[in-house]
């Protein structure tokens, strides 16, 4: 129902697909049959708009659908708008509703890319992929607001070159989080303020390749895996369980252009 989909993601009753579409700016919903078939869309939501950059926001480009712990909000990430979209989620009729407050703004030119909650639903954090850094949220779960808390470099200080924001993620725990860099080639460790959601920068990890425009954290926070588009690679590193860095175990040479990496959960693996 729209051009360019790069991301989706299931509600959590996994009775709807939410699909964003980067080119046309668009976010559709389909129903999930029992046996896992897709229907019709039961909605397809427009974005209109622009923003700062001429380049690559002339338009709106939804990017990335996140769905709260309670399944009653959805929050789009559209980079050309430099919003995140926020809408009422019926998860009888699989609708979407515009929010009383229908967007939280970013910095213009920011280009937020993807967004995720921190376990406990109480910080939402964002990571815009044009100017490079992460932006972080308090979120009010009855209202469905995002206040912001912080915006800070995914960037070390010594770093001076082209770099886009890639991926972002929250360790099971919720103490840490981590984001990618395409063009610094990295992978960086902020520490999560329990009580604030402000985030402090720890260290960076070189992704042994180039471009890592995703990785993914296994269900139960031990291990990362990089995902580096332009190396054909993949690095596998443990997460040390204490402090939250990166111990690189090793790079995986046969994955052609790898640009999404998911752990299956425990269960899966024993079937």
């Amino acid at each position: 129902m729209g051009t360019s989909p790069c991301h989706l993601v299931l509600d959590r009753t996994r009775r709807h697909l939410l699909v964003a579409n980067y080119g046309s700016g668009s976010v559709a919903v389909l129903p999930v049959a029992a046996d896992g078939r897709l229907g019709a869309a039961s909605q397809v939501v427009q974005h209109t708009g622009h923003s700062v950059n001429p380049e690559r926001q002339q338009g709106p480009h939804a990017h990335c659908v996140t769905i709260d712990r309670a399944n009653r909000f959805v929050f789009v990430c559209d980079l050309g708008l430099d919003q995140v979209l926020v809408y009422r989620f019926d998860a009888q009729r699989g609708t979407l509703t515009p929010h009383d407050a229908p967007f939280a703004a970013l910095k213009p030119g920011a280009g937020p890319r993807h967004m995720v909650f921190r376990p406990d639903g109480r910080f939402a954090f964002v990571i815009n992929e044009l100017h490079s850094t992460v932006t972080a949220f308090s979120y009010d779960a009855g209202a469905g607001a995002l206040h912001e808390v912080q915006t800070i470099s995914t960037l070390p200080e010594h770093v001076d070159g082209a770099n886009s924001g890639a991926e972002i993620d929250v360790h099971p725990s919720g103490r840490w989080l981590y984001a990618s860099n395409r063009g610094h080639n990295s992978v960086v460790l902020f520490a999560i303020d329990a009580d604030s959601g402000a985030l402090a920068y720890v260290e960076e990890q070189g992704t042994g390749g180039f471009t890592p425009r995703h990785f993914g954290l296994d269900p139960t926070g031990t291990y990362l895996a990089v995902g580096n588009q332009n190396s054909d690679t993949i690095l596998m590193a443990r997460v040390d369980a204490g402090r939250g860095r990166l111990k690189p175990s090793g790079v995986l040479s046969y994955a052609p252009a790898p640009v999404c990496m998911k752990f299956l959960p425990p269960s899966e693996h024993a079937k």
